[in-house]
């Protein structure tokens, strides 16, 4: 499963078995749980209840490839769902996956009001994929 965490919405993706093929799976939102542990937790059974077999987390670097508030944040979310999932997790660093996310919808041709609504699944389908095209042995190394 790809996740692309935001302190407003976190987007998810997965991959079909062999990890050729990514689909966008949901955006959860912040604003729909009563505090961030709920958010954890419902982001912990929605990741459980995919059959994901490992998690690939977005880490949003800074230009320079230095952490920044932003990427202590994603760090400290993984660090609590790592207590509740039992799964191998993996950083990928996502420099620009919104933005570029972005293009790819605009290109798909969705309206402007539905690129909002499905932007952080498709960021989330481009930190997956992105993993997924690293050799097996880079892939290691992006372990926490």
């Amino acid at each position: 499963m790809g996740i692309d965490y935001g302190l407003a919405r976190t987007g998810l993706a997965i991959s079909d078995p062999e990890g050729r093929l990514v689909f966008p799976v949901t955006t959860l939102r912040m604003a729909d749980y009563v505090n961030r542990k709920a958010f954890l937790a419902a982001l912990a059974t929605k990741i459980v209840a995919e059959g994901a077999e490992a998690v690939v987390v977005g880490l949003p670097l800074l230009d320079d490839g230095t952490d920044s508030l932003s990427t202590r944040q994603v760090r400290n979310a993984v660090a609590r769902l790592q207590r509740r999932v039992s799964l191998p997790f993996f950083f990928m660093p996502e420099l620009l996956s919104s933005e570029e996310a972005w293009i790819d919808l605009r290109e798909a041709g969705l309206k402007r009001s539905k690129r909002h609504s499905v932007l952080d699944q498709q960021a989330a389908v481009r930190i997956l994929s992105s993993f997924l095209a690293l050799s097996p042995e880079v892939r290691q190394r992006q372990t926490l």
